[in-house]
């Protein structure tokens, strides 16, 4: 493995590691108000090593907890969107005829949607929450897996292996299970790996302008939002949370794109 795909991988097993683990790697609590403690800058000597915010809630103890919000949202949304995009795609990529050209053109109207624009008027309509953007992460990013896998379905549709399969009696169901499925395992997991740092920036945007994780729960959008009134006298209250932010998807890319390296044969250095 070369180093710079090394180094993002060492640093999305911290951020991990941070997330699951973050009631014992917390030094506080990360809701804790200490009103003598406002504002007070980093200071690796002193108990704040990355200072506190307006509120006096200690800011490394609001990032680690922040990774797990982040990580949460981002799994569970891909996971779901990847899901239906596969199903479609599939479905629609094996199938053709009409069933193709419905789910395509619904595929058109959804990759053609302001995504923020979207996001907006769903939360103004269902309120900000934590299940509420998750949904929404995940309603607008399944487009991109169903055509993606369907380009994948029409083409293994004319190999071989599909032919003799028909011919021995398998079903539609089967053949997508057992034939397809598995030849397009490793497309799903480059999108998956690439699209898990968007929906991290997604979600950060989302709680930023208010419409995303609802205080106190600490996120890294969100935190960066309530920053951003401090930034001429508290600088690490937006700096911090936005090098995490900006890291995890740079690290989150930099990892999607070498698996692409490795696992396309057109892309695969010698």
């Amino acid at each position: 493995m070369k180093i710079i795909p090394l180094l993002s991988l060492i640093f999305l097993v911290i951020v991990v590691v941070c997330a699951l683990f973050s009631p014992l790697l917390a030094p506080y609590n990360p809701d804790k108000i200490d009103l003598p403690s406002i504002l007070a800058p980093p200071s690796w000597s002193g108990d704040h090593p990355l200072g506190t915010d307006h509120l006096g809630r200690d800011v490394l103890s609001r990032i680690i907890y922040g990774s797990r919000i982040s990580l949460m949202v981002a799994v569970v949304a891909v996971a779901w969107a990847a899901f239906l995009g596969t199903v479609l795609g599939l479905i629609s990529g094996y199938l053709g005829g009409k069933t193709d050209m419905i789910i395509m053109r619904l595929v058109d109207v959804m990759m053609g949607l302001p995504y923020m624009l979207v996001a907006l008027v769903l939360a103004a309509i269902f309120g900000a929450s934590l299940i509420n953007v998750i949904v929404i992460l995940a309603i607008l990013s399944w487009a991109n897996y169903a055509r993606m896998i369907r380009g994948e379905a029409l083409r293994l549709k004319e190999q071989d292996f599909v032919a003799l399969a028909t011919i021995a009696g398998s079903s539609r169901i089967r053949i997508l299970i057992k034939h397809l499925f598995p030849n397009i395992v490793n497309t799903l997991l480059i999108l998956i790996t690439l699209q898990v740092g968007q929906v991290i920036l997604f979600e950060s945007a989302l709680s930023f302008l208010g419409i995303g994780i609802p205080p106190p729960t600490p996120s890294w959008g969100r935190m960066t939002a309530d920053g951003r009134d401090f930034i001429s006298s508290a600088w690490w209250l937006v700096t911090l949370p936005g090098l995490a932010i900006m890291f995890t998807v740079f690290s989150t890319n930099l990892l999607g794109d070498w698996i692409r390296d490795r696992l396309d044969p057109r892309l695969r250095q010698i």
